[in-house]
């Protein structure tokens, strides 16, 4: 989307955006040729998802005579080229952007952009998006796109074992039931694939469904929050079934993706974004999608991993850049894209996207989508995170969560100070 290191988060977030494939940055054009002004987009996109960016900019072009815009791919390279750029004071003028935190000091305010262009049509975005975007009371970022997080299902598997499809609605005794019925170990047939290396940051809304946290609302303590009795429960579940042989590992060295194993029946249910959908029905899997299950009595929670666009302090074509993310969340360019979900309303009930079984649950965990993660509410997030992850990591090797909560407290605290 993500958050398990500085490099882990980005790893995730940028996959969380469409990156894969194969992709080369190109050398800025810094200078206007004869009556013609160049645009800078950076992505991190590569691949068909980089393709249909470039597609985007050409139709830019044509409505908007004597602009270039040069997509420049930085793909796995994105935060180092970026931050290059800003310390050059040579940023691009565009770019995709999820760090606000690190960044938003480099970045120029869009409130009054957005506020007062009609053309936006800002009613029209879901309106929980925007707080992945602010920092303070100040708006840095546009949506572009996003994916929440759904469980994953192989129907086959369900109807040979004359299971039921899971339903929205349903609790995590449900889902640890069902994995213990899909179980068959001289098969090699798993309920559940866990990740190896979670990330943090897309485990949020696990522990916010059981009424737990890893820091309080205003960002300043994590004792009582990320080792309470709620955020140990919910990391618990997951090792908990991995020692009862229910879930299987995934991910880890030498082993294969969750993603794979999947597209192999050798799970029935994964846990994850909007990103392997198409594999798996490549992959000839009957795949089926649900909400997250909820814990008793507790409502469903989830976090969002989302692009958002924005437009560098330092840009001397500010008018021009917005009008090209203007573009690019349009109706037209926002129906181009395929790599994560559209952000505007109109697009969703046009393509009756929150309709359709496969992509309903999507839109269902939006509206549970209101938390602001960790990372957002303190600047210093990064090196705390670095615990938690280590601690998380250790319960899914067999420690007990609350114990590696504790340490991870412990650890962390002066970076709070």
């Amino acid at each position: 989307m993500v958050i398990v290191s500085v490099m882990a988060l980005t790893a995730s977030m940028l996959a969380g955006c469409g990156g894969g494939g194969t992709g080369t940055a190109q050398e800025p054009d810094n200078g206007s040729q004869a009556g013609v002004t160049t645009l800078r987009f950076a992505t991190w996109d590569t691949g068909d998802a980089l393709k249909i960016e470039q597609d985007i900019a050409k139709k830019f072009e044509e409505s908007h005579p004597g602009t270039k815009v040069q997509v420049e791919a930085y793909a796995d390279g994105f935060d180092q080229k970026l931050a290059a750029g800003f310390g050059a004071a040579n940023p691009p003028d565009v770019m995709y952007m999820w760090d606000f935190p690190t960044y938003h000091q480099s970045l120029e305010p869009l409130d009054d952009y957005a506020s007062k262009d009609k053309d936006l049509n800002i009613d029209d975005f879901y309106q929980g998006l925007f707080n992945y975007g602010k920092i303070g009371d100040k708006l840095y970022g546009i949506p572009a796109g996003f994916t929440t997080r759904v469980v994953y299902y192989n129907k086959k598997l369900f109807d040979e074992a004359g299971i039921a499809y899971p339903n929205d609605g349903w609790t995590w005794t449900d889902f640890q039931d069902i994995a213990k019925r899909l179980t068959d170990p001289s098969k090699k047939q798993y309920g559940f694939g866990v990740r190896a290396e979670n990330d943090t940051y897309d485990l949020q809304g696990l522990v916010w469904s059981n009424g737990g946290s890893f820091i309080s609302e205003d960002g300043t303590t994590i004792e009582g929050y990320m080792n309470s009795k709620e955020t140990a429960e919910a990391i618990q579940m997951l090792g908990d079934m991995l020692k009862n042989g229910t879930a299987v590992l995934a991910g880890g060295k030498g082993q294969q993706s969750g993603e794979d194993i999947f597209k192999a029946g050798k799970i029935a249910m994964w846990e994850s974004g909007i990103w392997p959908l198409e594999s798996f029905r490549e992959a000839g899997i009957d795949v089926g999608t649900v909400e997250m299950p909820a814990f008793p009595g507790k409502p469903v929670k989830g976090v969002l991993a989302e692009s958002a666009l924005s437009i560098a302090k330092d840009s001397k074509h500010k008018d021009l850049a917005w009008e090209f993310i203007k573009f690019y969340v349009s109706d037209e360019a926002i129906k181009m894209r395929v790599a994560d979900l559209p952000v505007r309303a109109s697009v969703v009930n046009e393509l009756k996207k929150d309709q359709d079984p496969l992509y309903k649950p999507y839109y269902t965990m939006l509206e549970r989508s209101d938390n602001t993660p960790a990372f957002l509410l303190n600047p210093k997030w990064n090196e705390v995170n670095r615990q938690l992850s280590a601690a998380v990591e250790s319960v899914m090797f067999g420690s007990d969560a609350q114990e590696a909560l504790n340490q991870a407290v412990k650890d962390s605290e002066r970076y709070l100070k």
